[in-house]
Protein backbone atom coordinates (compact mmCIF):
# COMPACT_ATOMS: atom_id res chain seq x y z
CA UNK A 1 0.00 0.00 0.00
CA UNK A 2 1.25 3.44 -0.81
CA UNK A 3 2.46 5.87 1.38
CA UNK A 4 -0.52 8.62 1.78
CA UNK A 5 1.91 11.82 3.09
CA UNK A 6 0.06 15.12 4.57
CA UNK A 7 0.90 16.86 1.09
CA UNK A 8 -0.82 14.68 -0.55
CA UNK A 9 -3.97 15.15 1.50
CA UNK A 10 -3.49 18.94 1.24
CA UNK A 11 -2.78 19.04 -2.27
CA UNK A 12 -6.08 16.76 -3.18
CA UNK A 13 -8.26 19.50 -0.76
CA UNK A 14 -7.15 22.25 -2.20
CA UNK A 15 -7.71 21.38 -5.75
CA UNK A 16 -11.76 20.05 -4.95
CA UNK A 17 -12.65 21.76 -1.99
CA UNK A 18 -13.29 18.27 0.01
CA UNK A 19 -12.78 17.79 3.61
CA UNK A 20 -9.00 16.40 5.24
CA UNK A 21 -10.66 13.23 6.27
CA UNK A 22 -12.67 12.24 3.10
CA UNK A 23 -9.34 13.11 1.12
CA UNK A 24 -7.60 11.05 3.26
CA UNK A 25 -9.48 8.13 2.43
CA UNK A 26 -10.26 8.23 -0.73
CA UNK A 27 -6.56 8.66 -1.32
CA UNK A 28 -5.68 5.37 0.62
CA UNK A 29 -8.57 3.73 -1.93
CA UNK A 30 -6.71 4.59 -4.78
CA UNK A 31 -3.41 3.80 -3.51
CA UNK A 32 -1.86 7.21 -3.72
CA UNK A 33 -3.04 8.15 -7.54
CA UNK A 34 -4.31 11.46 -7.41
CA UNK A 35 -6.29 10.91 -10.37
CA UNK A 36 -8.07 8.12 -9.40
CA UNK A 37 -8.73 9.67 -5.87
CA UNK A 38 -10.74 12.64 -7.74
CA UNK A 39 -12.54 10.35 -9.39
CA UNK A 40 -13.90 8.65 -6.43
CA UNK A 41 -14.65 12.16 -4.85
CA UNK A 42 -16.23 12.72 -7.80
CA UNK A 43 -18.51 9.48 -8.20
CA UNK A 44 -19.54 10.61 -4.09
CA UNK A 45 -20.44 13.77 -5.11
CA UNK A 46 -17.94 15.22 -2.76
CA UNK A 47 -15.25 17.55 -5.03
CA UNK A 48 -17.04 21.09 -5.43
CA UNK A 49 -14.60 21.77 -7.83
CA UNK A 50 -16.31 19.05 -10.26
CA UNK A 51 -19.56 20.68 -9.63
CA UNK A 52 -18.65 24.22 -10.27
CA UNK A 53 -16.34 23.74 -13.47
CA UNK A 54 -19.90 23.70 -16.07
CA UNK A 55 -21.01 27.10 -14.46
CA UNK A 56 -21.37 30.05 -16.23
CA UNK A 57 -18.26 32.41 -15.64
CA UNK A 58 -19.70 35.70 -17.28
CA UNK A 59 -17.77 37.74 -14.61
CA UNK A 60 -14.31 37.62 -13.96
CA UNK A 61 -11.31 40.62 -14.58
CA UNK A 62 -9.36 41.68 -17.67
CA UNK A 63 -5.52 42.07 -16.71
CA UNK A 64 -2.50 43.32 -18.53
CA UNK A 65 1.49 42.79 -18.14
CA UNK A 66 3.56 44.49 -19.87
CA UNK A 67 7.19 44.14 -20.56
CA UNK A 68 9.46 46.29 -22.99
CA UNK A 69 8.06 46.45 -26.34
CA UNK A 70 5.55 43.16 -25.23
CA UNK A 71 2.52 42.17 -23.45
CA UNK A 72 0.09 40.17 -22.64
CA UNK A 73 -3.44 40.80 -21.88
CA UNK A 74 -6.44 37.95 -19.96
CA UNK A 75 -9.84 37.37 -19.37
CA UNK A 76 -10.29 35.26 -16.35
CA UNK A 77 -14.07 34.66 -15.98
CA UNK A 78 -15.47 33.68 -12.46
CA UNK A 79 -19.28 33.56 -11.87
CA UNK A 80 -19.69 36.79 -9.88
CA UNK A 81 -18.55 40.29 -9.29
CA UNK A 82 -18.41 39.56 -5.73
CA UNK A 83 -15.39 37.10 -6.49
CA UNK A 84 -14.21 39.47 -9.32
CA UNK A 85 -13.37 42.31 -6.99
CA UNK A 86 -11.97 40.44 -4.42
CA UNK A 87 -7.73 41.17 -3.91
CA UNK A 88 -7.22 37.29 -4.32
CA UNK A 89 -9.22 37.11 -8.03
CA UNK A 90 -7.50 40.75 -8.80
CA UNK A 91 -4.19 39.21 -7.81
CA UNK A 92 -4.28 36.05 -9.25
CA UNK A 93 -5.22 37.20 -12.95
CA UNK A 94 -2.38 39.24 -12.61
CA UNK A 95 0.16 36.61 -11.32
CA UNK A 96 -1.02 35.12 -14.41
CA UNK A 97 -0.67 37.73 -16.96
CA UNK A 98 2.69 37.96 -15.61
CA UNK A 99 3.50 34.21 -15.61
CA UNK A 100 2.38 34.35 -19.51
CA UNK A 101 4.25 37.29 -20.14
CA UNK A 102 7.31 36.36 -18.88
CA UNK A 103 7.40 32.55 -20.71
CA UNK A 104 7.79 34.57 -23.97
CA UNK A 105 5.54 32.13 -26.00
CA UNK A 106 2.03 31.31 -25.06
CA UNK A 107 -0.15 32.55 -27.03
CA UNK A 108 -3.21 30.75 -26.04
CA UNK A 109 -5.24 29.25 -23.10
CA UNK A 110 -4.24 25.86 -24.17
CA UNK A 111 -0.53 26.99 -23.93
CA UNK A 112 -1.01 29.29 -21.10
CA UNK A 113 -2.51 26.52 -19.03
CA UNK A 114 0.45 24.17 -19.27
CA UNK A 115 3.17 27.21 -17.97
CA UNK A 116 4.07 27.26 -14.37
CA UNK A 117 3.64 29.95 -12.19
CA UNK A 118 5.50 29.42 -8.95
CA UNK A 119 5.20 25.20 -8.07
CA UNK A 120 2.13 24.52 -10.34
CA UNK A 121 0.99 24.97 -13.50
CA UNK A 122 -1.87 28.01 -14.79
CA UNK A 123 -4.24 25.45 -15.03
CA UNK A 124 -3.58 23.37 -11.43
CA UNK A 125 -3.19 27.46 -9.70
CA UNK A 126 -7.07 27.99 -11.40
CA UNK A 127 -8.65 24.92 -10.06
CA UNK A 128 -6.75 25.61 -6.46
CA UNK A 129 -8.66 28.95 -6.46
CA UNK A 130 -11.73 27.73 -7.84
CA UNK A 131 -11.67 25.27 -4.71
CA UNK A 132 -10.51 28.16 -2.04
CA UNK A 133 -12.98 30.95 -3.67
CA UNK A 134 -16.04 28.67 -4.13
CA UNK A 135 -16.86 29.46 -7.94
CA UNK A 136 -16.00 28.21 -10.92
CA UNK A 137 -13.17 29.48 -12.63
CA UNK A 138 -11.74 29.88 -16.15
CA UNK A 139 -8.79 31.14 -17.95
CA UNK A 140 -11.10 32.41 -21.20
CA UNK A 141 -8.74 34.09 -23.11
CA UNK A 142 -5.04 35.15 -24.01
CA UNK A 143 -3.96 38.06 -26.89
CA UNK A 144 0.17 38.23 -27.14
CA UNK A 145 1.26 41.26 -28.47
CA UNK A 146 4.60 42.39 -29.72
CA UNK A 147 5.95 45.79 -31.06
CA UNK A 148 8.80 46.76 -32.99
CA UNK A 149 8.44 50.68 -31.43
CA UNK A 150 6.01 50.23 -28.19
CA UNK A 151 2.81 48.52 -26.58
CA UNK A 152 0.35 51.06 -24.52
CA UNK A 153 -2.74 49.32 -22.76
CA UNK A 154 -5.91 50.89 -20.96
CA UNK A 155 -8.03 49.02 -18.62
CA UNK A 156 -11.35 50.81 -18.13
CA UNK A 157 -14.43 50.00 -15.40
CA UNK A 158 -12.35 47.93 -13.00
CA UNK A 159 -11.22 45.05 -15.43
CA UNK A 160 -14.50 45.33 -17.46
CA UNK A 161 -13.08 46.45 -20.32
CA UNK A 162 -9.34 46.34 -21.66
CA UNK A 163 -7.50 47.53 -24.56
CA UNK A 164 -3.68 46.40 -26.13
CA UNK A 165 -2.35 48.86 -28.69
CA UNK A 166 1.08 48.70 -30.35
CA UNK A 167 2.60 51.36 -32.57
CA UNK A 168 4.93 50.89 -35.19
CA UNK A 169 7.41 53.15 -36.69
CA UNK A 170 9.07 56.71 -35.36
CA UNK A 171 12.07 57.73 -34.86
CA UNK A 172 13.01 56.12 -31.55
CA UNK A 173 11.06 53.81 -30.38
CA UNK A 174 12.50 54.32 -26.74
CA UNK A 175 10.97 57.86 -26.78
CA UNK A 176 8.65 58.23 -23.66
CA UNK A 177 6.30 60.06 -25.63
CA UNK A 178 5.25 57.20 -27.66
CA UNK A 179 4.20 55.23 -24.40
CA UNK A 180 2.04 57.85 -23.54
CA UNK A 181 0.54 58.34 -27.21
CA UNK A 182 -0.04 54.04 -27.53
CA UNK A 183 -2.19 54.40 -24.36
CA UNK A 184 -3.79 57.17 -25.64
CA UNK A 185 -5.25 55.56 -28.71
CA UNK A 186 -5.78 52.28 -25.83
CA UNK A 187 -8.32 54.71 -23.98
CA UNK A 188 -9.73 56.10 -27.30
CA UNK A 189 -10.33 52.11 -28.55
CA UNK A 190 -11.90 51.59 -25.14
CA UNK A 191 -14.22 54.24 -25.36
CA UNK A 192 -14.90 54.84 -28.52
CA UNK A 193 -18.95 53.73 -29.87
CA UNK A 194 -18.18 51.99 -32.75
CA UNK A 195 -15.77 50.20 -31.88
CA UNK A 196 -13.09 49.99 -34.49
CA UNK A 197 -13.17 47.09 -37.02
CA UNK A 198 -9.71 47.54 -38.59
CA UNK A 199 -6.63 49.79 -38.19
CA UNK A 200 -7.34 51.47 -41.92
CA UNK A 201 -9.84 50.99 -44.89
CA UNK A 202 -7.23 48.12 -46.04
CA UNK A 203 -8.09 45.45 -43.50
CA UNK A 204 -11.58 46.36 -43.30
CA UNK A 205 -12.78 42.54 -44.79
CA UNK A 206 -13.78 43.21 -48.45
CA UNK A 207 -16.91 40.82 -48.14
CA UNK A 208 -18.23 43.10 -45.08
CA UNK A 209 -17.20 45.79 -47.76
CA UNK A 210 -19.63 45.08 -50.34
CA UNK A 211 -22.22 44.03 -48.11
CA UNK A 212 -22.30 47.54 -46.82
CA UNK A 213 -22.72 48.92 -50.26
CA UNK A 214 -25.59 46.42 -50.81
CA UNK A 215 -27.32 47.53 -48.27
CA UNK A 216 -26.79 51.44 -48.86
CA UNK A 217 -27.59 51.30 -52.38
CA UNK A 218 -30.89 49.72 -51.69
CA UNK A 219 -31.69 52.72 -49.05
CA UNK A 220 -30.99 55.00 -51.67
CA UNK A 221 -33.10 52.87 -54.09
CA UNK A 222 -35.95 52.64 -51.69
CA UNK A 223 -36.00 56.58 -50.67
CA UNK A 224 -36.34 57.54 -54.25
CA UNK A 225 -32.94 58.49 -55.67
CA UNK A 226 -32.64 58.15 -59.41
CA UNK A 227 -30.48 55.79 -60.40
CA UNK A 228 -27.68 57.89 -62.18
CA UNK A 229 -26.92 59.43 -58.61
CA UNK A 230 -27.11 56.39 -56.27
CA UNK A 231 -23.45 54.79 -57.18
CA UNK A 232 -22.44 58.75 -55.48
CA UNK A 233 -24.42 58.47 -53.05
CA UNK A 234 -23.05 54.94 -51.77
CA UNK A 235 -19.58 56.39 -52.19
CA UNK A 236 -20.16 58.93 -49.79
CA UNK A 237 -21.91 56.84 -47.79
CA UNK A 238 -19.39 54.07 -47.69
CA UNK A 239 -16.47 57.20 -47.11
CA UNK A 240 -18.63 57.94 -43.84
CA UNK A 241 -18.75 53.97 -42.46
CA UNK A 242 -14.66 53.56 -43.10
CA UNK A 243 -14.57 57.28 -41.19
CA UNK A 244 -16.60 55.58 -38.43
CA UNK A 245 -15.27 51.91 -38.03
CA UNK A 246 -11.66 52.52 -39.23
CA UNK A 247 -9.25 53.35 -36.07
CA UNK A 248 -7.04 55.95 -37.79
CA UNK A 249 -9.92 57.90 -39.58
CA UNK A 250 -12.05 57.75 -36.39
CA UNK A 251 -12.21 61.43 -34.36
CA UNK A 252 -10.06 60.94 -31.88
CA UNK A 253 -11.90 60.50 -28.17
CA UNK A 254 -9.93 63.48 -26.46
CA UNK A 255 -10.69 66.09 -29.76
CA UNK A 256 -13.68 64.58 -32.06
CA UNK A 257 -12.31 67.41 -34.32
CA UNK A 258 -9.28 65.52 -35.20
CA UNK A 259 -8.17 61.87 -35.95
CA UNK A 260 -6.21 59.22 -34.54
CA UNK A 261 -3.88 59.37 -37.83
CA UNK A 262 -3.52 63.30 -37.19
CA UNK A 263 -2.44 62.12 -33.15
CA UNK A 264 -0.21 59.89 -34.78
CA UNK A 265 1.44 62.14 -36.74
CA UNK A 266 1.38 65.24 -34.86
CA UNK A 267 3.80 63.35 -32.72
CA UNK A 268 6.09 61.46 -35.35
CA UNK A 269 5.45 61.71 -38.71
CA UNK A 270 6.65 57.36 -39.34
CA UNK A 271 3.94 56.65 -36.60
CA UNK A 272 1.45 54.38 -36.84
CA UNK A 273 -1.16 51.62 -35.21
CA UNK A 274 0.37 47.99 -36.17
CA UNK A 275 -2.18 46.11 -34.17
CA UNK A 276 -5.32 46.54 -31.64
CA UNK A 277 -6.54 44.24 -29.31
CA UNK A 278 -10.36 45.00 -27.01
CA UNK A 279 -11.22 42.53 -24.67
CA UNK A 280 -14.85 43.36 -23.06
CA UNK A 281 -15.79 40.59 -20.09
CA UNK A 282 -18.34 37.71 -21.30
CA UNK A 283 -17.93 38.86 -25.36
CA UNK A 284 -15.98 35.78 -26.37
CA UNK A 285 -16.06 31.86 -25.36
CA UNK A 286 -12.97 30.20 -24.06
CA UNK A 287 -10.70 30.30 -26.85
Amino acid sequence: MASISAQDVKTLRESTGAGMMDCKKVLTEADGDPQKALELLRERGLSKAGKRAGRETSEGTIAIAIEGTTSVMIELGCETDFVAKTDDFQGLANEIATAIMNDGSAANVQQAHALKSGDETIEARVTNAAATMGENISLKRVERVASDTVVGSYIHMGGKLGVVVALSGGADGADADYASVAKDVAMHVAAIDPTPIAIDRAAVPADLVESEKTILRNQALQSGKPENIVDKIVEGRINKFYAENCLLEQGFVKDPDTTVAKVLAANDAGLTVASFHRFKLGEAATS
